[in-house]
């Protein structure tokens, strides 16, 4: 009979929706597929993830099924799903991300937890300089850390600034953070941010340019090229940082700086040809030797 029961169509459950999902995105060749398929639902719904594993069975309808359609669409082509939300979760916080910021990683909290053991105390009155500061993830970090502390971070790029100066507010700490804009492979960009820093941090670009072909499309495709690549051996900016250190830090400053892969060495050498102690290195949680610090003898 028209109209009965039998003709309503059937509403699919989040569960059902989510394995198709996921099995589309494993069929492009996306890893994780599943917890990116859980995130992406999740701020189509606005459910914390807990939320929707406990009620994965609840009836989802046709329009937040065709939002969420969309946003796995983008990630299909390898959009990040930070890309695709506009923020990413770095040392338990939340960051808003723009085309000129890098993804924050992981790995970055490494150089977090370095620069605070250089610090000590917490409530140091610390000066902090940020050499390519994008999402300004790893400044603002350490300022919630440390009350005390101010901080500069340094761009080239005014878009990255920009988010930058957004997340410090959303964060708290826009009246002890400034944002300047400095190429660093200028000469000039010393003089533009000043002096006598108690601690330097950088996690600059340092991949080979011969390397973009080894990049995975998330990273190639999305993450700003300035933010990534260095030169022949990646190791353009490390040179800058370290030949600028007795201009940039006070007398008993301390550098700390991200590295990639096999890069430990040879950065480890160049702080050394500056007169710096360097230290063991930090390693992150694959057990990659992430960061390096150098303090003044």
């Amino acid at each position: 009979m028209p109209g009965g029961s039998g003709d309503r169509e059937m509403v699919p459950i989040i569960d059902d929706v989510l394995r198709a999902a996921t099995r589309r995105l494993l069929a492009a060749g996306v890893p994780h597929a599943a917890r990116d398929c859980r995130l992406l639902m999740g701020s189509v719904l606005g459910w914390d993830q807990a939320r929707l594993i406990g009620q994965g069975d609840t009836e989802i309808d046709a329009e937040p099924r065709a939002r969420f359609a969309a946003l796995v669409a983008r990630r299909e082509r390898r959009e990040p799903v930070s890309r695709i939300l506009g923020q990413r979760e770095f040392w338990s916080m939340t960051f808003a991300l723009n085309a000129a910021t890098l993804d924050p990683r992981p790995d970055s909290e490494t150089l977090v937890e370095a620069a605070l053991a250089q610090i000590g105390d917490p409530m140091q009155p610390v000066r902090i300089a940020d050499l390519g500061t994008g999402s300004g993830c790893l400044l603002i970090a350490l300022l919630s850390e440390l009350p005390q502390a101010v901080g500069v971070g340094v761009d080239v790029s005014r878009q990255a600034l920009q988010q930058a100066c957004l997340n410090a507010q959303i964060h708290g700490v826009a009246g002890r953070s400034q944002w300047q804009q400095a190429d660093l492979l200028q000469s000039t960009w010393v003089d533009e941010i000043g002096a006598q820093f108690d601690l330097v941090i950088a996690n600059p670009p340092y991949i080979p340019i011969g390397a973009k072909s080894q990049l995975a499309p998330e990273v190639c495709d999305y993450d700003p090229k300035e933010a990534l690549f260095a030169g022949e051996d990646g190791l353009d900016f490390y040179r800058v940082i370290t030949n600028s250190l007795h201009d940039l830090l006070a007398p008993a400053g301390a550098v700390v700086l991200e590295v990639g892969i096999g890069q430990a060495e040879p950065v480890t050498s160049l702080l050394r040809a500056q007169g710096m102690m360097v230290h063991p290195p930090w390693h992150d949680l694959a057990g990659v030797a992430r960061v390096i610090v150098g303090t003044c003898r």
